[in-house]
C-alpha cells in the first residue's frame, strides 16, 4: 500500500475547505489526473494509467476521488477479495496543494464506508515506517498495528501492517501463525504445517517440511505436472504425527480422478488412494462419507479444533483448481480462515490471505469442487483419540 499524506499548516480554514470537496467514484476520464497524482506524489511503486484504467472497469475494487474548484485532489483505493469480508486499503494520494486541511481522514472515512457497504469487517494497510503523517492518521483513525513486512516496498524499505475494525468485534479465536504456500500444489501442506504449528509452537516453517508434507500425502494428478493433496492421505499424514483427525466425503474414494484423461494415471490414483484408506483404517481414523455442514463445522471449532477444508477459489480468484484453506474460528457470522494461496498478480500480500472473515452463506457455496460438488475436510485436534 502506498500513501502521501504530509500535512502542512495554513492560515485559511482547513475544515471549511474540506467540506467543499466532493468524494466520489472515480470514472475514465478521471485518468490524466489521477496519473498526475501519482506522479506528484510518489518516486516510486507508481500506478500505472493502465492500472488505474483496470481498477476503474474490472478491478474488485473501490476507487474514490476527491474533487475541488481545480479538478482532482486525491484519491483512496481500496481492494477487496471476492467471497471474503475482507477490505485492504492499497493506496492513498493526495496533491500537495491540498494538504493540511483533513481532507486525508475524509477519504480514510469514504474508504472505510464502502468497505462496510460491501459486508467488509475489517479494513487493512500497508505503511512505510518514516512516514510519520499518515501512522499518526491512521492511529487517529483507530487503527492497529499487528505486524511488519520486511522488505517490502520498491526501494526494500519494510511496512507497518495496520488494521481497523469496521463492526463491532465479537470474542473470537486467535489466529493460527500463517505460511503461504511456494508451489501452486502445496495448499494442502501448507494447511496442514498451519494445524501442526497451532499445536506445537516449535514447529519451524519451512519450504522442506512443506514438500516433506507433500510427499507423504499427495496423490493428485493435474494435466499440467505436479498434483495437490486428498484428505485420507493428508488425515494419515497428520495421525502419524501425534494429531486427532477424521475426514468428511460427499461421496466415496477414490476422488479427483474425473478430470484424470490417462489410464495409467488414473489407475494409480485409486490405487493410492486405497492405500490411504487401509492406513486410516489401520490407524483408527473415521471416515465419514457425508458432508461437513455449517453446523458441526462452528460445533468442532467451539471445542478448539481446525478444519482443512476443500475449497472452489472460483469465487475469489477465478480459478478452478481444487483448493484447500484452514479454518480456525468464526466471528459476526463469518468463518475466519487462512488460505495459504497469495494472488500476488492481484497485487495481494500475506495481508489479503491471512484471517479472512468469509460469510457463511458464501463458505457453504465455496467448500464445493467440480461438476459432482465434491465436499471434503478435516477436523484436526490436538491429541489422538484413544
Amino acid at each position: 500500500m502506498a500513501s502521501s499524506l504530509g500535512e502542512k499548516k495554513r492560515l485559511h480554514n482547513p475544515a471549511a475547505e474540506a467540506a467543499e470537496m466532493q468524494v466520489r467514484a472515480a470514472t475514465l476520464s478521471d485518468l490524466d489526473a489521477l496519473v498526475g497524482i501519482e506522479a506528484a506524489c510518489f518516486d516510486s511503486d507508481r500506478l500505472s494509467r493502465r492500472s488505474f484504467r483496470d481498477f476503474i472497469h474490472h478491478g474488485h475494487c473501490t476507487l474514490l476521488v476527491s474533487e475541488g474548484g481545480d479538478g482532482l485532489t486525491g484519491y483512496i483505493l481500496v481492494l477487496y477479495r471476492r467471497g471474503t469480508a475482507l477490505a485492504r486499503l492499497y493506496s492513498i494520494a493526495l496533491m500537495p496543494s491540498a494538504r493540511g486541511i483533513g481532507l486525508s481522514a475524509v477519504l480514510m472515512t469514504a474508504g472505510e464506508d464502502v468497505a462496510r457497504e460491501h459486508g467488509c469487517l475489517s479494513l487493512r494497510l500497508e505503511v512505510r515506517p518514516d512516514n510519520a503523517a499518515a501512522i499518526a492518521l491512521y492511529t487517529d483513525l483507530g487503527y492497529k498495528q499487528f505486524g511488519t513486512y520486511l522488505d517490502y516496498y520498491e526501494d526494500h524499505a519494510d511496512a507497518l501492517r495496520f488494521e481497523k475494525r469496521l463492526v463491532r468485534p465479537m470474542p473470537s479465536a486467535t489466529a493460527p501463525s500463517y505460511y503461504s504456500q511456494t508451489s501452486e500444489f502445496t495448499c494442502g501442506p501448507a494447511c496442514m504445517m498451519m494445524a501442526l504449528k497451532a499445536f506445537d509452537p516449535a514447529l519451524e516453517f519451512g519450504r522442506v517440511e512443506e514438500f516433506r508434507l507433500w510427499r507423504e500425502s499427495t496423490t493428485v494428478f493435474m494435466q499440467t505436472g505436479h498434483g495437490g493433496c486428498e484428505p485420507v492421505g493428508m488425515a494419515v499424514t497428520l495421525a502419524r504425527k501425534g494429531l486427532s483427525v477424521e475426514v468428511f466425503l460427499s461421496q466415496e474414494p477414490p476422488l479427483f480422478i474425473d478430470s484424470v484423461r490417462l489410464k495409467d494415471q488414473r489407475e494409480a490414483l485409486t490405487l493410492i488412494q486405497e492405500d490411504y484408506r487401509r492406513e486410516a483404517d489401520e490407524l483408527n481414523i473415521p471416515v465419514h462419507i457425508e458432508p461437513l455442514d455449517n453446523i458441526a463445522l462452528s460445533a468442532a471449532l467451539g471445542e478448539g479444533a481446525y478444519a482443512i477444508v476443500l475449497v472452489s477459489l472460483y469465487q475469489m480468484l477465478g480459478s478452478r483448481t481444487p483448493h484447500w484453506v484452514l479454518v480456525y474460528g468464526e466471528e459476526n457470522g463469518r468463518f475466519l480462515i487462512h488460505d495459504p494461496w497469495v494472488e500476488k498478480d492481484a497485487l495481494e500480500t500475506e495481508s489479503a490471505a491471512a484471517a479472512l472473515p468469509v460469510p457463511k452463506e458464501a463458505f457453504e457455496r465455496m467448500a464445493r469442487w467440480g461438476r459432482g460438488r465434491l465436499r471434503a475436510a478435516i477436523i484436526v485436534r490436538k491429541e489422538q483419540a484413544e
